[in-house]
């Protein structure tokens, strides 16, 4: 039986309503960016990928409220999030041609082999940085019903004012009955130039306190979290134990929490990994199999296994169906290029089950 309830699908207008920022990802494919001549462009977003996940592959009502900027790459942007099938709350913002306020950049190429992937951003005068609390009228939102919100740790990372903003959302969602998700999606660079004016454990620890299913995995939970354990670079990267132990601190610390779920993942060359994932709910947990991948575009498989897990959550299927649900998308969504799925969930569930990737006539 899963533990985890939710408001039934029929009493509400949204599955999951997303809080984030939406970025335009340049990808060069396997080519260094010094020597690329053509790019390809991803609209993408750790908040957004999971809305555009649950609303294309598995047919889930989805919405992301987000900063949007009144020019062509605006456009550009939203045009992307409705083919997704998710609906955007957008606080607009003018540009003024020459400085901003600004859609995001996030350089990523694909790396290949030996030679790993490489993330650099231009957030620049940033229009989601911008947000802040009052911006959306979230009550009468959540007043018709969401049954999930989600916000992660990137856009936390974005200015002084998105975590008050993601706070504000969080306690909104809950006077309604919603559950609340928080990826943590610590990234060093990012929070290396925030301006937050306070340590990042102490902005995430904050957050945390209004969250009920907490993602990421042992490296977001000590550097993004600041608890004390094992050095994660020098245990074995499948093997969840020290994981487990991670999860029970922050369980002691941050009672509230009901769910704690991560990918595990051995780099073997950037295009070969091993993939597995664990899910904790309430002291028991579960563990997905261990596959070999073979990777297309690594970016996005996060947000992946995120959005088939909430999923299944949603459903009401039990926590190890769930995992696997999360662990196959999250597998499947490396195949592809960009950040986002192309998947069908008939693969999904085929997947889950264990088939193989034997021709399909």
């Amino acid at each position: 039986m899963n533990p985890i309830r939710l408001l039934p699908e029929e009493d509400v207008k949204l599955d999951l309503l997303s809080l984030g920022g939406l970025v335009m990802r340049m990808d060069p494919g396997i080519v260094p960016f010094a020597f690329a001549e053509n790019y390809s462009v991803h609209v993408s977003g750790g908040e957004y990928n999971v809305a555009a996940n649950l609303a294309r592959c598995f047919g889930k009502r989805t919405a992301i409220a987000t900063a949007i900027v009144d020019n062509p790459l605006g456009e550009k942007i939203a045009a992307e999030v409705r083919k997704m099938n998710v609906l955007g709350i957008y606080k607009h913002f003018k540009s003024d041609g020459v400085r901003g306020p600004n859609m995001a950049l996030v350089w990523s190429d694909r790396g290949h082999g030996v030679r790993p992937p490489v993330v650099f951003y231009n957030r620049s005068n940033e229009a989601a940085a911008l947000l802040k609390p009052s911006d959306f009228d979230f009550e009468p939102i959540f007043k018709e019903g969401v049954r999930w919100f989600h916000s992660g740790g990137i856009f936390a990372a974005l200015s002084d004012s998105t975590p008050q903003l993601i706070i504000e959302a969080m306690k909104i969602a809950h006077d309604h009955g919603a559950l609340v998700s928080f990826d943590l999606n610590y990234r060093a660079k990012l929070w290396a130039a925030a301006n937050t004016g306070e340590k990042h454990s102490d902005v995430f620890g904050r957050i945390v306190e209004h969250v009920d299913v907490l993602l990421g995995n042992e490296e977001d939970l000590q550097m993004g979290l600041g608890l004390p354990g094992p050095d994660i670079h020098a245990v074995s990267k499948l093997d969840p134990s020290s994981f487990l132990k991670t999860i029970e601190q922050v369980h002691q610390r941050w009672p509230n929490i009901k769910a704690v779920a991560t990918t595990l993942r051995d780099v073997k060359s950037t295009n070969r990994h091993l993939w597995s994932a664990v899910l904790w709910i309430e002291g028991n947990h579960w563990i997905a199999p261990t596959m070999e991948l073979d990777i297309y575009d690594r970016v996005g498989g996060g947000d992946g296994f995120a959005s088939g897990l909430i999923y299944g959550l949603l459903e009401g299927e039990d926590p190890e169906e769930a995992l696997r649900l999360g662990w196959a998308h999250g597998a499947l969504l490396t195949t592809y290029p960009g950040d986002t799925t192309m998947a069908s969930l008939e693969q999904v569930k085929a997947l889950a089950r264990g088939q193989s990737a034997r021709i399909q006539r």
